[in-house]
C-alpha cells in the first residue's frame, strides 16, 4: 500500500469513528508504528487531522444549532425520501410522536391526509401544518426556541412524563458510531431523552450529511433506537460501522 493509499484509509477511518490509534493502524495496515506517526504528521500539516496522544482525532467542531430557514433548504429531496419510508410505520390507531426538526415536517406533510393517527409533538411548525387536518394533534407546552420552532423546558419533559406513544421519530443534530446520538444543549438532549423513554419504538430520521459528527449533549446510543432511516448517500464503510449496533433503512430517491 503506498502512502497516498494509507493515508486515504486513514482519513476514511477517522471519518467512521472520529478517533484513530497508531498502533492499530499499525497492525492494521502491517507497517510500523513509525510509518503511522509520519504519516500522520503529513495529514496535520494539510489539516486533516489532530495530533493526540497515542492517535488521532478529525479538525472539526461540534455542530451546533441552525434557525428553521437555513435548515429547511438543506438536503431537501433526501428528507423527503426519508419522510415516505417513515410513514409506512405507521399504523392505524397509532399514537406518534414528531421530534422537532425538517425532516419531521416532512412526515407531518405526508400524514396530513391521513384520519386514524394522534400526533404529539414539540414542533409549531409540524403543529401549524396539521392544523387543517383530521388527525388528533398534541403540542407539548414549554419554552419556544426562537428561530427553531420547537418547544423545550420542564412544562414539556412533564407532559412526556405522563404518557406512553406507540412510535417516536427522532431528529438527530448529529450521529456517530461512537458517541451516538447527541444534541446542541443539554435541554434539547433532556427533552429528547424523555421522549425515548414514552415510546415503545423510536425510530431515528435524519439524512446523510447528520453522520460521523459530533455535537455538545449526549442524547442515547445508537444500541437504543429501534432502526434509523436515512438517505441512500452513505458509504459502505459507513454501512459497516453503522450496520453493526442499529437496523438501517436507505430512502431511495425519486426520479425527478
Amino acid at each position: 500500500m503506498s502512502p497516498r493509499e494509507r493515508r486515504r484509509h486513514i482519513l476514511e477511518r477517522l471519518k467512521v469513528e472520529g478517533k484513530v490509534e497508531i498502533i492499530q493502524l499499525a497492525e492494521e495496515l502491517q507497517v510500523t508504528p513509525m510509518t503511522i506517526r509520519r504519516d500522520f504528521d503529513a495529514l496535520e500539516k494539510q489539516k486533516n487531522l489532530i495530533r493526540t496522544h497515542g492517535g488521532a482525532v478529525l479538525p472539526q467542531a461540534l455542530i451546533g444549532e441552525r434557525t428553521f430557514e437555513s435548515k429547511a433548504v438543506m438536503a431537501v429531496v433526501e428528507k423527503k425520501a426519508i419522510a415516505r419510508e417513515a410513514i409506512e410505520f405507521i399504523q392505524a390507531g397509532m399514537t406518534i410522536l414528531l421530534d422537532s426538526g425538517t425532516t419531521t415536517l416532512e412526515i407531518a406533510k405526508q400524514l396530513k391526509f391521513r384520519e386514524d393517527v394522534t400526533v404529539v409533538t414539540n414542533d409549531i411548525k409540524i403543529a401549524a401544518e396539521l392544523m387543517d387536518s383530521k388527525l388528533e394533534v398534541i403540542v407539548l407546552g414549554g419554552r419556544l426556541q426562537n428561530d427553531v420552532g420547537a418547544l423545550f423546558g420542564s412544562v414539556a419533559e412533564e407532559m412526556l412524563r405522563s404518557i406512553h406513544v406507540d412510535l417516536f421519530f427522532l431528529g438527530a443534530h448529529a450521529v456517530h458510531p461512537s458517541f451516538g446520538i447527541t444534541s446542541p444543549t443539554f435541554e434539547k438532549s433532556s427533552l429528547k431523552q424523555r421522549m425515548n423513554e414514552a415510546a415503545e419504538q423510536i425510530i431515528l430520521v435524519t439524512d446523510s450529511s447528520k453522520f460521523d459528527r459530533k455535537s455538545f449533549a449526549k442524547v442515547c446510543d445508537l444500541d437504543q433506537i429501534t432502526a434509523m432511516i436515512t438517505d441512500d448517500k452513505l458509504s459502505e464503510l459507513q454501512i459497516e460501522a453503522y450496520e453493526a449496533q442499529v437496523d438501517i433503512i436507505r430512502a431511495r430517491q425519486v426520479e425527478q
